[in-house]
């Protein structure tokens, strides 16, 4: 795991700045995306792409934290998986008990050995797909991510910002 090059306190209010070990702490938690789990045990994570028109395009989906990185999957012709094509830019938002979570980064394409981690990841968590041919291969998946076969993608945080909801409460944000 990279450590963030610098932190800003963005806080209005005089709460001192989060520290990123209790983010990293967070992270390691993991996001649970079990049906059924709900309250503070279930996770929506939301991707944020860019259209090639330049539009925003939004969609909740299953997210991994592994190795210091962010995982997601999607097939290669949904909406998010074209914009991914044209543009590796994205933002993972995700609220949990602590604060709410933005993360900013690229995402590329996750494939060979690498590929083979996040599938343990993944069936750690339950859901237990097979890599074939550079994808994810599995008799279901979130409905937004399309049929199979699913590639893997990889967010590492460029920025993360985390804005407080419970106290001290306070607001931070880091550049990797």
């Amino acid at each position: 795991m990279r450590e963030p090059v610098a932190e800003r306190n963005l806080d209005g209010y005089g709460a001192p700045p989060i520290s990123w070990a209790r983010v990293l702490e967070r992270l390691e938690k993991g996001f649970p995306q079990v049906p059924g789990s709900g309250g503070p045990g279930r996770h929506t994570c939301w991707l944020t792409t860019v259209r090639p028109d330049g539009r925003p395009h939004v969609m909740p989906l299953g997210v991994l934290w592994l190795d210091g990185a962010l995982y997601f999957n999607t097939g290669p012709g949904t909406r998010k998986g074209r914009n991914l094509a044209h543009d590796p830019h994205c933002v993972i938002t995700f609220a949990t008990q602590e604060f709410d979570l933005v993360v900013e980064g690229r995402a590329e394409r996750v494939t060979g050995e690498r590929l083979h981690r996040v599938a343990e990841g993944y069936a750690a968590q339950g859901w237990r797909p097979s890599v074939r041919d550079d994808a994810l291969h599995a008799e279901h998946s979130a409905p937004s991510a399309g049929p199979p076969p699913w590639y893997v993608y990889e967010v590492a945080p460029v920025k993360v910002f985390a804005l407080g909801t419970a106290a001290p409460y306070g607001a931070t944000g880091w550049r990797f």
